[in-house]
């Protein structure tokens, strides 16, 4: 009989993956600047919505200041622009180039196909239930 826990598994699992996501493995082997990778992520996941400062701050769990930085950043390798806010002056929204977009796309490009590696033994009906489990145990996890 198997006596293992399938929380304690998802714990552990869930460990070992930020411990990843904490050195930041995808991004380093990809060439992408790290800090200013997770900036283009939390932007373009806010899409279609427009995003400034404190919305990439509030994404990536740092303080306004570390955003600014990072954002600052971002905009000097010509990856993001600022735009001001067309409802709200006082605003102003952050914009992927196109440059930002290509680096975007490398990224992805990347990642996917070590996921895909690592899922290349698995039938297309267990990728296909790993992502919708997947998703919806993070989606459960945000509520």
């Amino acid at each position: 009989m198997d006596k293992r826990d399938p929380v304690a598994e998802v714990e552990a699992a869930m460990i070992a993956i930020r411990r990843r996501q904490t050195r930041r493995t995808f991004a380093v082997q990809s060439g992408g600047p790290d800090p200013v990778q997770e900036v283009l992520d939390a932007i373009e996941a806010a899409e279609p919505d427009p995003v400034g400062v404190n919305g990439v701050a509030t994404a990536l769990g740092v303080d306004q200041p570390r955003a600014s930085k990072l954002v600052a950043a971002a905009v000097t390798a010509g990856l993001v622009r600022r735009e001001a806010d067309q409802a709200d002056g006082r605003r102003t929204n952050l914009v992927l180039t196109p440059a930002g977009r290509a680096q975007l796309e490398t990224v992805h490009t990347h990642r996917r196909t070590h996921f895909a590696a690592a899922m290349s033994e698995w039938t297309p009906e267990e990728r296909t239930a790993f992502a919708s489990l997947l998703t919806r145990f993070l989606t459960a996890l945000d509520r």
